[in-house]
């Protein structure tokens, strides 16, 4: 009865303690077992059957029985202790909870007991320091006020010393005072509504205003407009009076140095009147000589007269550049009609050489400074690649192959470049117009030399070589180019455009195509017998060898004056002012040299086409019915492939500098020959089965031939080109199969006869 009560009550535990399996895995985790009883899937069957597996085993029951109702009453016991245990846990939290409600009440009241302290603290640091803020206010109002004291004492102490010193003419004292007075009365701005003050602002204007109209008085007195000469020298009174006109308004300064500028440069203007003899460009040293003893003399005499920071030398230089532009410009205005090209270039380059001479001696600074004047515009970043020594180059040594040449670094710009030179820009078309004469004579010349020389003969150096006469043309036009650069990069530079592009046509039309071999139209055919001499090919060749070599020399001439001409139009273009470049355009030249490259290659092409012919005619006329077995090649290939190995080796070695324009030549005369083959193949009728092996035996030999034909007879062997080739094999290819197609035919119609 007891252990079914128990049974029940085990059960009922069960239901009441079902366990999730979160808790399940923390209590296993918390406290692990391996007693099958503390699994959360214990099972009572298979743990019985676990303790009496089998009957025997049911022998001791009640021992193991014992066990387990020992091992619940310990359970039971320990269950028991620990709710025992819990039951004073309440009890104990609370009077912990009391605890510490107390201890805080008992902090909170010490925090308010600091703070009061410190509240009270405070108070007592604002009372101390009182006092101490109201004496720092104090000290600092007093020691500005003793500070503006001073100032003012000093002001006012200054004003009546600098009406004193002005009225005795004491401007060294005046310099240093007036300074020091300017400051101190910049302290007083802010203080300008108070009357006393502004009184004596209004006596330092006052006084800077009269010492402004003495002095300019002074140097009135000294140098005067209208005198015969000058002072003897400077005084002691004058270079202090320069020191208080920097200290005044900027206008005084200005107002001096005008002054004794146009005063000392007084006798320029009388000297070189426009009606003067020394007026004219013949004599322009004088004018550069005069004002460089006139440096001297101011160096001498009035160096230490002016502060070095007002620049007088160079302000004088300058005034002078700008007086001898005008007056020069007069001058050649006027006499215009006498200016000669000689003349003109000796002008300028004197003309040059003195602004360079004033670029190394003096900076430039004062160019903006003067009234109504613009400093020049420095010339463009010059990229001539024949940039040493252009000055006094020889350019007749010059090769212009320079054009290619990598450019030197850039020259410093001279901030006086044309500040003179300018004048001369207007008359430059009498350089112009000397250019456009001389180049003119210079084509003429190379023609007559051409004539006289002849052209260049084969076996020779001079062979296939570019025509010395362009090189001279380059180099002219060279030294052309950078002379009027240096004169000026506007317009002109774009009248020198148009006459170079003149007479690069007149090169192309003259020199170049028109002393091209005229191509003989009419040729002779050639008979069978005639193929079979040993002497054919040399007379059916159409131009001699000299003349080869003639078109292969005009032909690289050609060549070469396009690239050289495309230089020349990027260095015009650098020449030239930005706003001109587009102007600026030698593309109908180059053009004009591309023709005649065409016209000298189709030239070649012909003539070695036209010595084929020949041969070809004779071909189309051999009796191939009648051909009875399949030999060598026949004696038509053999005069073509001794014409070609007559030419073409001369072409190439001819155009060896020009080696692209020799790969078109091949091409050209492929592309001209191979279907005036085949034309002449459909005229071969009748023809055998027999005599279609022959021609197609020919084709092959001459296929081979047309394949080496970039290295016909040469000792390199050198592969084709593949676009080359790749025309060649299309060709030929076709050939071949046209003369397969009519063996077949051949052996069909024979067959229908058998």
């Amino acid at each position: 009865m007891m252990e079914e009560e128990e049974f029940e009550f085990a059960e009922d535990l069960e239901a009441i303690l079902h366990l999730t399996p979160e808790v399940q895995l923390a209590i296993e985790q918390v406290f692990p077992s391996q007693d099958p009883l503390d699994r959360a899937d214990f099972n009572a069957v298979e743990y019985i059957n676990t303790l009496f597996p089998t009957e025997q085993s049911l022998a001791n029951i009640d021992d193991v029985v014992s066990k387990i109702r020992l091992k619940i009453r310990r359970l039971d016991d320990n269950i028991r202790t620990v709710v025992r245990g819990q039951t004073n846990v309440g009890q104990d939290g609370r009077q912990a909870l009391e605890e510490a409600q107390i201890a805080i009440g008992q902090l909170f009241g010490k925090i308010k007991d600091i703070k009061d302290k410190a509240e009270k603290s405070e108070q007592m640091v604002k009372e101390i320091t009182r006092d101490i803020k109201q004496l720092d206010h104090a000290k600092r109002h007093l020691t500005t006020s003793i500070t503006t004291l001073n100032h003012l004492h000093m002001l006012a102490g200054g004003v009546d010393s600098l009406e004193a010193m002005t009225r005795k003419r004491q401007y060294g004292e005046v310099a240093n005072l007036l300074q020091g007075v300017v400051n101190v009365l910049e302290h007083f701005h802010k203080y300008m509504g108070i009357p006393q003050i502004r009184q004596l602002s209004e006596r330092v204007k006052a006084a800077q205003s009269e010492l402004g109209t003495q002095i300019l008085a002074d140097f009135e007195e000294a140098f005067p407009a209208q005198g015969s000469k000058r002072p003897g020298g400077p005084s002691n009174v004058l270079r202090d009076a320069c020191l208080v006109a920097n200290v005044l308004d900027p206008r005084i300064k200005q107002e001096i140095i005008k002054k004794f500028i146009r005063q000392h440069l007084s006798e320029y203007l009388v000297l070189f009147q426009e009606n003067q003899d020394v007026a004219w460009l013949d004599k322009i040293d004088r004018r550069y000589a005069w004002i460089k003893r006139q440096l001297v003399d101011y160096e001498e005499k009035y160096g230490r007269m002016f502060p070095e920071e007002w620049c007088m030398t160079e302000r004088i230089s300058v005034e002078f550049c700008h007086i001898t532009r005008v007056e020069l410009a007069k001058v050649m205005r006027t006499r215009a009609k006498e200016i000669e090209v000689k003349l003109l270039l000796f002008a300028i380059q004197r003309t040059t050489n003195f602004e360079g001479l004033l670029a190394k001696r003096f900076t430039g600074c004062t160019l903006t400074d003067v009234p109504g004047q613009k400093r020049p515009e420095s010339p463009l970043e010059s990229t001539n690649p024949f940039l040493e020594d252009e000055q006094g180059e020889d350019v007749g040594t010059e090769k212009d192959e320079d054009l290619a040449k990598p450019r030197k670094p850039k020259a410093p710009d001279n901030p006086f470049h044309g500040i003179v030179s300018k004048c001369f820009e207007a008359h430059l078309y009498v350089y112009i117009e000397s250019q456009d004469k001389n180049l003119g004579e210079l084509i003429d010349r190379f023609v007559a030399d051409f004539r006289a020389q002849g052209p260049p003969k084969a076996g020779t150096e001079e062979g296939g070589a570019v025509l010395p006469s362009c090189a001279d043309l380059f180099v002219y036009y060279k030294k052309c180019m950078v002379q009027c650069s240096q004169l000026s990069t506007g317009e002109p530079m774009i009248a020198l455009t148009t006459i170079f592009q003149k007479f690069l046509r007149e090169y192309a039309w003259k020199i170049l195509s028109g002393n091209l071999p005229k191509s003989n139209s009419n040729s002779g055919g050639l008979t069978i017998s005639s193929l079979l001499k040993e002497k054919e090919g040399s007379e059916a060749a159409k131009f001699t060898v000299d003349e080869l070599c003639l078109i292969c020399s005009i032909l690289s001439t050609a060549e070469y004056c396009l690239a050289t001409t495309q230089q020349l139009e990027e260095k015009l273009k650098e020449k030239v002012d930005k706003v001109l470049v587009e102007r600026i355009n030698l593309t109908g030249e180059m053009d004009t040299f591309s023709t005649v490259i065409s016209n000298s290659i189709q030239l070649l092409v012909q003539d070695l086409d036209a010595a084929c012919d020949p041969a070809l005619t004779a071909m189309s006329k051999m009796p191939w019915q009648s051909v009875e077995h399949v030999g060598d090649q026949s004696p038509y290939v053999t005069s073509i492939i001794m014409h070609i190995k007559q030419n073409v080796p001369i072409i190439r070695d001819n155009l060896a500098s020009t080696r692209k324009y020799f790969t078109q030549f091949c091409i050209k005369f492929t592309n001209s020959f191979i279907p005036k083959f085949i034309n002449h193949l459909f005229r071969c009728k009748p023809i055998s089965m027999v005599g279609a092996e022959q021609l197609l035996l020919d084709t092959h030999s001459l296929k081979t031939v047309l394949l080496d034909l970039p290295s016909i007879g040469s000792q390199v062997n050198r592969k084709a080109p593949a676009s080359y080739t790749k025309i060649v094999v299309k060709g030929m290819t076709r050939a071949e199969m046209i003369l397969k197609v009519r063996s077949i035919q051949a052996a069909s119609f024979r067959h229908l006869r058998v």
